[in-house]
Parts: C-alpha cells; sequence; structure tokens
C-alpha cells in the first residue's frame, strides 16, 4: 500500500482543508453536469423544484432517450451526497425512470 498523500480531489469531491475543518464540494461536478445537459447558462433558484409537483405519465406523450435520463438522475444522486437540499427533488425525478417522457427531462 502506498501513502498518495493528501488528496484535492477524489471521485468527483474536491476536498478543502483550512484552519476551520475539512470542506468537501462539487462544483466541477456539477459544472459538467450542467454542461452534459446543455444548462450551464440557466439561472440559480431559492428551490430545486415547484413545491409540491409531482410528476406523472401523459398517454401519447414525447419519450426521452431512457438511457441519457437514467445517467442524469444517476449523477444527481450522487450529487445529493454533498448537496442534502437536492434530496427530495432527486426522489421525485428518480420515480418516473422506466419510462421518462419530455415533461420529466423539463421539470422545475
Amino acid at each position: 500500500m502506498k501513502d498518495l498523500g493528501k488528496r484535492k480531489y477524489f471521485l468527483g469531491i474536491e476536498v478543502l482543508r483550512s484552519q476551520q475543518g475539512i470542506f468537501i464540494c462539487q462544483k466541477k461536478y456539477i459544472l459538467d453536469l450542467l454542461a452534459e445537459t446543455g444548462m450551464i447558462d440557466c439561472k440559480s433558484a431559492e428551490t430545486p423544484m415547484i413545491p409540491n409537483q409531482k410528476l406523472f405519465m401523459e398517454e401519447d406523450a414525447e419519450l426521452v432517450d431512457k438511457g441519457q435520463y437514467q445517467r442524469i438522475v444517476e449523477k444527481l444522486i450522487y450529487l445529493a451526497h454533498t448537496r442534502p437540499d437536492i434530496a427530495h427533488v432527486v426522489v421525485v425525478v428518480s420515480q418516473i425512470m422506466h419510462q421518462p417522457q419530455v415533461h420529466h427531462l423539463e421539470a422545475q
């Protein structure tokens, strides 16, 4: 086993050390996710989703690429480790992974 020294970046998580303690963040991971989804120029919001919003299946609605949607949700699940404020939203969007539709991908 080899000691690689103090880590600054590990598995998409940036580790910052200071006199106050150790801080972790996923800024680069978030920026990569926003770039991948074409949302790099999006505006921030106080709440990540409209309160009490429910996602449902519409008949004859246009479907999106299931694999792409699942990859995005998987990345959001990983992101929720350092961002517990998005945990509820991740649960909501992960409930329809079996047949995602366009309005699910565009949910606010």
